[in-house]
């Protein structure tokens, strides 16, 4: 009996749920940015309190990996490491972008396709893109809304644009074929996903698993002072 633990921390959202079997029995999760590393442990504690679920009955522990901010995936993937570690239970890595996609597949046509988006600061975002099954058609990759670069999708079938990063990209993805959605992440699509992947033992290596960023972090120098970042 699969009873999973799921964190999600790649965004302002701070999201954790349990669920049996791959069913959801509760979620915990505030939206607020810069508070993930003070609220998470307090958030899953509440949880597992209210479900009256003691830590060392949970079978695995399940993490957004990525993309995402740089912060929330360190701290998100630093506590679902630790808890693994302690608990002696399996680690399951569920890549970001295919976690808020898979909100959007039970209401979509055999020729629609998902775009989910989450912010990367200015006009960039983290996306992919994949068909009305969740089947991943284009990598996760940084990219860049200075022109349309969907236009080839919006002009062949309806479009699923979600996640943070959409509302910026609404200008210029304007199509009569775009919807524009306002479902974030959450922990609730990560359980989703890892109690398939807890079916198919597709566990991570506690020792070297690490959360995918796509960028390299960089520590932005103060323009007015050059010792300040």
């Amino acid at each position: 009996m699969a009873l999973i633990l799921s964190i999600e921390t790649a965004t302002k959202v701070c999201s954790v749920a349990v669920h049996q079997e791959g069913t959801l029995l509760g979620i915990n999760e505030i939206h607020l940015d810069n508070v993930h590393s003070q609220k998470i442990m307090g958030l899953i504690s509440t949880l597992l309190e209210q479900l009256g679920v003691e830590s060392e009955k949970l079978d695995a522990i399940a993490v957004s990996s990525g993309p995402g901010s740089y912060t929330g995936l360190r701290i998100g993937v630093s506590v679902a490491k630790g808890l693994a570690y302690a608990l002696d239970i399996p680690l399951i890595g569920v890549p970001t972008l295919e976690a808020l996609a898979s909100q959007v597949i039970p209401f979509c046509e055999k020729s629609d396709h998902i775009i989910p988006m989450i912010d990367a600061r200015r006009m960039e975002v983290y996306a992919i893109v994949s068909d009305y099954n969740g089947s991943v058609l284009e990598k996760a990759a940084p990219v860049v809304l200075e022109s349309n670069p969907y236009i080839s999708y919006l002009e062949k079938s309806l479009v699923y644009f979600l996640g943070d990063g959409a509302e910026k990209a609404k200008e210029v993805l304007s199509h009569q074929n775009a919807r524009f959605l306002p479902n974030l992440n959450s922990s609730k699509t990560i359980g989703n996903i890892a109690y398939q992947k807890f079916l198919e033992s597709e566990f991570e290596d506690l020792a070297y698993f690490e959360p995918n960023y796509l960028k390299e972090f960089r520590v932005q120098t103060s323009k007015k002072n050059p010792f300040l970042t």
